[in-house]
């Protein structure tokens, strides 16, 4: 009984997590990558998978080995750099980041067939629906797992057939192999699965325990589905990264955007044409909100215990939180990412040495942590203003 239960959960989960995955930087980096990549796509998406796929499970797996605890797994760093780097994690998938770029990419791709359609308005009402869903957030993986992701997946797979079949030619570019797979190996970075796996994990441990109290389930059942489920995730993720960035490969030459975040509405209504197309983007829109949701959860939960001590509601919290999505959604998806890819590039790498070092920790007792994180720290920081 306990197995049929463990089954069903990891799949459903493994479902809710694709879909708290797939966000704004899931649908555009593939989509930019595959279109820049040419006929080197293969070995940019060696480096995008490894960035945007492995490292979040390996994230996964390391929060999990903390038990869900991610004040243990930053604590590591010492109380008050650990606080510091939780937060500023946090803040960049919550409201200054990752969660108002989905509102600004479900926008772009709906103006495409909606031209009217305002940008103050739409994020007002994005963020009074993920207030909504929210509040009830134990539904989350009920909603994400069994209802919108096998529609997304579904639309996705049907327009990745669709123009792979009518696919023209690939154009030849000058890149280089090496090139192209450093490329995107730095793209992966702007996805922000790994930040996201550090507190998505935490909270389906959360949710699990909660869905399996009354079963005679432990915690390495609670581990082993947990696990099973992110490897179904990036599995997902993987195949959609790939499909996403030969579409782009084989159509972007013959597309006309003025940015990245056009690229979604651009390559669906050319593959699909305009009545399917306005299906599918709608579809994506709806996807891109629900990762808001989790995101923005995940966010509420770390302010309200960790910054207010629970001395301030979790509805008041999460209401503040909105409020400042709102704001920063009002900039718009380049605005949001001009901001974001510095940022990343300067953090990504010190956030992946900590990740193996803390799974090193937990398996082998492996210590030294502090010295090889803040090096790789200072090291991108050097890399990024001297070479970048």
């Amino acid at each position: 009984m306990i197995k049929k239960i463990c089954k069903s959960q990891s799949l459903a989960i493994g479902l809710a997590m694709f879909a708290m995955f797939f966000g704004a930087g899931n649908v555009i980096f593939p989509l930019a990558l595959g279109q820049y990549a040419g006929d080197k796509n293969f070995f940019a998406m060696l480096g995008l998978i490894l960035t945007a796929a492995i490292m979040p499970i390996i994230g996964v797996i390391a929060i999990i080995l903390f038990d869900g605890n991610y004040r243990q797994f930053f604590g590591r760093l010492g109380k008050i750099p650990g606080f510091l780097l939780g937060l500023t994690t946090i803040s960049l998938l919550g409201p200054l980041g990752s969660t108002p770029r989905c509102i600004a990419l479900s926008y772009t791709t709906l103006k495409n067939s909606f031209p009217d359609l305002s940008l103050v308005l739409f994020s007002a009402i994005a963020c009074g629906v993920i207030l909504v869903f929210t509040i009830r957030k134990n539904h989350i993986l009920t909603i994400l797992g069994w209802i919108l992701t096998p529609l997304l997946i579904v639309s996705l797979v049907i327009i990745i057939a669709i123009g792979l079949i009518a696919a023209p030619q690939m154009p030849s570019t000058g890149h280089t192999n090496a090139a192209m797979f450093l490329y995107g190996l730095q793209e992966g970075y702007n996805t922000m699965d790994l930040l996201a796996a550090f507190f998505i994990s935490s909270t389906i441990l959360n949710i699990l325990r909660v869905s399996m109290r009354d079963s005679e389930a432990d915690s390495k059942t609670y581990i082993g589905v947990a696990l099973r489920a992110s490897i179904v995730g990036a599995c997902l993720l993987s195949a959609i990264y790939v499909g996403f960035s030969y579409l782009a490969a084989f159509h972007g030459a013959e597309l006309s955007v003025n940015g990245k975040d056009e690229l979604l509405g651009a390559i669906t209504m050319k593959i699909a044409g305009a009545h399917a197309g306005i299906l599918v983007c709608f579809t994506i829109a709806l996807a891109c909100l629900t990762t808001a949701i989790a995101l923005i959860s995940a966010f509420t939960d770390f302010i309200q215990r960790e910054v207010f001590m629970e001395k301030v509601s979790y509805e008041i919290t999460l209401v503040g939180s909105l409020l400042l999505t709102f704001f920063v959604a009002t900039f718009e998806f380049t605005g949001i990412s001009a901001f974001l890819g510095p940022v990343l590039q300067i953090c990504y790498p010190g956030l992946i040495v900590l990740t193996l070092l803390n799974v090193a920790y937990r398996l082998t007792n492996f210590q030294p942590l502090k010295f090889p994180v803040f090096f790789s720290f200072a090291l991108s920081s050097l890399y990024y203003f001297v070479v970048g």
